[in-house]
């Protein structure tokens, strides 16, 4: 019995040592996943590397903590499993695809990207990155974006693109003023009005129209969300805001043409006459041969990443090295058309899914927030989900790598933001070591 206290004391000294070890080492993960919510945003679009920066940080720390992953299922809780569910049958209606229509694993393997929904979400609630890091990094990413579209549009690019094509750059770069707008600390709207700016700045320098109608919205979620001054006070701004805006690309001959208002004004006309060989001419054109291919095929479409096997349907597009640029341009331009036209119902049942159930999670996820008004990362994941629908309607946001990555994370992270930051939840055991 002699020998029993010293070993006991023995005993708790090394249990206080493993405790603080693990304490300092999940610290230290929650520091490098937090570098890595910055990364997200900070070089998505403003450098060639797109998202393999935070996709090192996700494995390594994962690999670093993969028991304190294990151990935040009950965090994640039913939103991890729904995410899951998504992925895998994203995943599986893939694999589906391939097989049946004999392809390669190409295109398919964008759907590859939606396993990061529920692989984020777990990720956050073990190390519980900090959301300012995520804000900084969308700030960070926003100057940085514009500097390069800048620099193109200099050196004479006739639309800025960054290191992807110019529509994906102006729907990405709104989606990181979603983030600034929502995600934001107290008492840094100077910041956020520079960053609005610079936002603005690209999807000008893009020429891209369709990230317009979500930025619209973004703006009038913006005003809402400012508790200062009545809703009329705030819709009152927002509405003169709206009209100077207007005024200045209606007034500056340069900024007509960079918002290219003109040619949509002379593809209308082309249209009324019947010359579809235009940029909103070759949009209506898709759509009805979408409309088309899916009463053809409704349960299975042409495939995944093959919507220019419906394209055939054109004379034009027939003839034997047919080289017009509006039968190999890949996708349909739009989200509704595209998965309808390659899956048929399955692929309008899963869309609704991609959008109807983060939609549905985020909704919850911010009534139970505890917040005062419309802002935090629910509500941010809220106004991506809308961002996404909105610019899903003049392009095909999953059939491109950087905007399919950005969707999948994000819903992710957002999700676990939102989980870790909710009032009365108790730090998890993932993090105590």
């Amino acid at each position: 019995m002699h020998g029993f206290g010293p070993r006991v004391a023995a005993m708790a000294r090394n249990l206080t040592y493993s405790g603080t070890a693990g304490l300092e080492r999940n610290d230290a993960l929650g520091m490098l996943a937090s570098a890595g919510l910055f990364l997200l945003p900070a070089v998505m679009v403003s450098t060639p590397f797109n998202v393999l920066p935070f996709a090192v940080v996700l494995l390594a720390s994962t690999a670093m903590g993969v028991s304190s992953l294990w151990r935040a299922r009950e965090r994640a809780g039913t939103f991890g499993y729904l995410l899951l569910a998504l992925a895998v049958a994203l995943l599986a209606s893939a694999v589906v695809s391939t097989w049946h229509f004999e392809s390669a694993f190409r295109d398919e393997g964008y759907r590859t990207r939606f396993l990061a929904m529920p692989w984020a979400l777990l990720w956050v609630c073990a190390f519980r990155p900090r959301l300012e890091a995520l804000w900084w990094g969308a700030l960070a990413g926003l100057f940085a974006t514009l500097a390069v579209a800048g620099y193109q549009v200099v050196q004479g690019w006739p639309r800025a693109e960054a290191w992807t094509n110019s529509i994906v750059l102006a729907d990405v770069t709104l989606v990181f003023m979603v983030l600034l707008v929502f995600c934001r600390p107290p008492g840094r709207w100077g910041w956020i009005a520079l960053g609005m700016a610079a936002g603005g700045g690209v999807i000008l320098l893009s020429g891209s129209r369709g990230a317009w109608p979500a930025l619209l919205a973004l703006l009038l979620a913006m005003a809402l969300s400012i508790r200062r001054g009545s809703g009329r006070v705030r819709l009152g701004a927002l509405a003169g805001l709206v009209v100077m805006a207007a005024v200045l690309v209606l007034a500056i001959p340069q900024l007509r043409e960079r918002t290219r208002l003109s040619e949509l004004h002379e593809d209308v006309q082309r249209i009324e006459v019947g010359d579809v060989d235009s940029s909103a001419g070759a949009r209506l054109e898709r759509l009805q041969v979408a409309w088309d291919t899916f009463l053809e095929r409704p349960w299975a479409g042409v495939g995944i990443g093959h919507f220019d096997a419906a394209m055939q349907r054109l004379p034009d597009c027939r003839k034997p090295g047919a080289a017009e640029e509006r039968c190999h341009l890949g996708h349909a331009h739009n989200d509704i058309a595209e998965w309808a036209a390659t899956q048929g119902i399955p692929g309008l049942l899963l869309l609704l899914c991609v959008y109807g159930l983060p939609l549905w999670m985020f909704v919850h996820l911010h009534r139970r927030s505890g917040e005062g008004g419309f802002r935090g990362p629910a509500a941010a994941g809220v106004m991506v989900v809308v961002a996404y629908v909105l610019c899903g309607a003049t392009q095909s946001m999953f059939a491109h790598q950087i905007t399919a990555s950005t969707y999948a994370t994000l819903v992710g992270v957002l999700a676990g933001l939102s989980l870790v930051a909710a009032p009365g939840r108790r730090r998890p055991h993932a993090a105590q070591g």
